[in-house]
């Protein structure tokens, strides 16, 4: 089994030391180096198959660097072997001691750790670039001079690596193809070109028969369809593939769900696979919630019958909280890293959810709000005033409490188990409490008014937005504009002054715009009748209010927000994340 990944200078990653077992799920965005580090595994692999196939029998001092051509990685394909190196820096120039100025060579450096029964041992290879169409491959040096290299130990030998990438769309005819043309289309991303080979090939092998129909069984459980077979039509050169559904219906491959082709997928390849460490790029891929949870079940019961170690790269919050119960997580925010296992994150973490605790990471910063509405209209009024806020507010980690102080804190101080230096900010409707802490690491803050509906203005927002609505009725500079206009702003008008009380409507002090409950005493009837009256449709639902405060001019924002939006600028200049 393979224990650790050290990897420089390859593709995404400066340097990575990245901790492994069985199961390993690597978690992060886009971007963040996962499949590189499933490739830097990969080149590892072939590296050394190359080095024991060409230096194996050499004395150290005459072993000179195998030559490797960028097209045998099929799974890294590449169009020069300059895109394996970081920025594409093969070359570093620097003064020495005499201040003379040399070039020395940018090596990739992959170095993995493994044990094998109770034996552990390390095995480092460097890649040097040659020209665009290859590189050389030698055993790690261990001094400068590379007089001293690393050992390449046996045992290394004994764990064979191999990738597979996300499902691609299933083709209508399969043409029989030779190993190596269906290890470079898996290289390539193009899986689902080759699943019908990969099938047969499981059937090919001795044992076959009895891995097809394990293989059969375990995908009948899951999708309730019974898989024919694999056959070759000798007289087109291609594989059929059929199965037969609970209506005794038999139709092709082709006819079923993604997700059944992407498990039939990982199965076969698993079968194929015996004993091997297996990198799996996205397996959920165009899996549903349920199944993505039972096929990460699936790939690990198969993995144990095949004694395979399987090391998954996954965007999914699923995936993220099976393995953090039993197995291994990466996280690929900042430097990759071994989430926090410990009992008492795990206890803290276990109602809360891993994808919390990784969300909290790559922040450093919570939001709580009553809803979605509520981050909404908070955006608009960043936007509007043009407040440093606005960053916070763009990508937040949220969490909706409704108006529960309680619940906030108790998620907070869970996810502080996990990641100490987090900190929060907490926004309330008005409450009947005044033991709020508006400072601290969780700031909590409760709007004086009744609710953030109630900074919105209606007077001035309702009048402009119809404005606006009844001029887009009928399209710029058409000849009735002007008095459609009017005619959408006397029915608002008309609508709001029968629902405000008239000292409220003219003065915008008044406690009415403090005690009411806005969003459901004014706006929606308000929209209600104003829908009515125009005979057409022209309301906003409570999920859209937020539209109006973009019809607010940046002076009418009320003091009370600039406070909540100050706050939550100064929690963000606190916060710590990932980097």
């Amino acid at each position: 089994m393979l224990t650790k990944l050290t990897v420089r200078n390859f593709k995404g990653l400066a340097e990575a030391e990245i901790e492994l077992g069985n199961p390993v799920v690597f978690i992060g965005p886009n971007d963040s180096g996962k499949t590189s580090a499933l490739q830097a595994l990969t080149l590892w692999d072939l590296g050394l198959r190359r080095w024991i196939e060409k230096r194996g029998e050499s004395a150290p001092e005459k072993r000179s660097g195998v030559a490797i051509n960028r097209r045998d990685l099929t799974s890294v394909p590449v169009p020069s072997a300059r895109q394996i190196w970081r920025e594409l820096q093969v070359r570093r120039t620097f003064r020495n001691d005499s201040g003379r100025q040399r070039t020395e060579n940018i090596c990739v450096d992959v170095i993995v750790d493994g044990l094998t029964g109770a034996s552990a041992w390390s095995c480092g290879l460097e890649f040097d670039f040659a020209n665009p169409e290859s590189f050389y491959c030698r055993p790690l040096r261990t001094v400068p001079d590379g007089t001293e290299r690393m050992p390449v130990p046996e045992d290394a030998l004994r764990s064979q690596v191999v990738l597979l990438g996300p499902m691609s769309g299933l083709t209508a005819n399969e043409t029989k193809l030779e190993p190596g043309a269906i290890k470079v289309r898996i290289g390539e991303g193009r899986t689902a070109e080759v699943l019908r080979n990969l099938c047969y090939q499981v059937l090919e092998l001795p044992d076959g028969e009895d891995r097809w129909s394990g293989l059969s069984h375990r995908l009948e459980g899951l999708f309730g369809v019974q898989l024919d077979q694999p056959r070759l039509l000798a007289e087109r050169g291609e594989i059929e593939l059929t199965y037969c559904t609970r209506d005794g219906a038999r139709l092709d491959l082709a006819a079923s769900g993604r997700g059944m082709q992407q498990t039939l997928l990982l199965l076969s390849f698993i079968a194929l696979n015996p004993d091997s460490v297996a990198l799996f790029d996205e397996p959920d891929a165009h899996l549903e919630i349920l199944r993505q949870r039972q096929t990460y079940e699936l790939l690990n019961e198969a993995a144990a019958d095949n004694g395979t170690q399987i090391i998954v790269a996954s965007h999914s919050e699923v995936v993220l909280n099976e393995a953090a119960e039993r197995g291994t997580v990466v996280a690929f925010v900042g430097t990759p890293h071994r989430l926090n296992k410990s009992s008492d994150v795990l206890k803290a973490l276990r109602d809360i959810g891993f994808e919390d605790y990784y969300q909290a990471e790559i922040t450093g910063l919570v939001l709580y709000l009553e809803g979605s509405t509520d981050l909404a209209i908070l955006r608009r009024f960043a936007t509007l005033v043009d407040h440093r806020a606005s960053e916070a507010l763009e990508r937040p980690f949220v969490r909706y409490v409704g108006n529960q102080p309680n619940e906030a804190k108790k998620h907070f101080h869970g996810l502080r188990e996990a990641k100490p230096d987090l900190v929060g900010f907490a926004l309330f409707d008005r409450l009947e409490r005044d033991d709020l802490e508006a400072t601290g690491d969780l700031a909590e803050w409760m709007w004086p008014r009744r609710e953030i509906e109630n900074y919105l203005r209606p007077v001035q927002s309702l009048d402009r937005y119809a404005d606006h609505q009844g001029a887009r009725s009928v399209g710029p500079g058409q000849l009735f504009e002007e008095s459609e206009s009017r005619r959408w702003r006397d029915a608002m008008q008309s609508a709001v002054k029968d629902r405000i009380p008239p000292a409220a409507y003219r003065d915008e002090e008044d406690p009415y715009w403090s005690n009411a409950k806005i969003s459901d005493e004014l706006l929606a009837p308000v929209f209600g009748a104003f829908a009515d009256d125009l005979g057409s449709p022209g309301s906003l639902s409570k999920t859209d209010y937020h539209q109006l405060a973009g019809f607010l001019d940046p002076a009418e924002v009320h003091e009370d927000v600039i406070v909540v939006l100050d706050t939550i600028a100064s929690q963000h200049r606190r916060a710590k994340p990932a980097r």
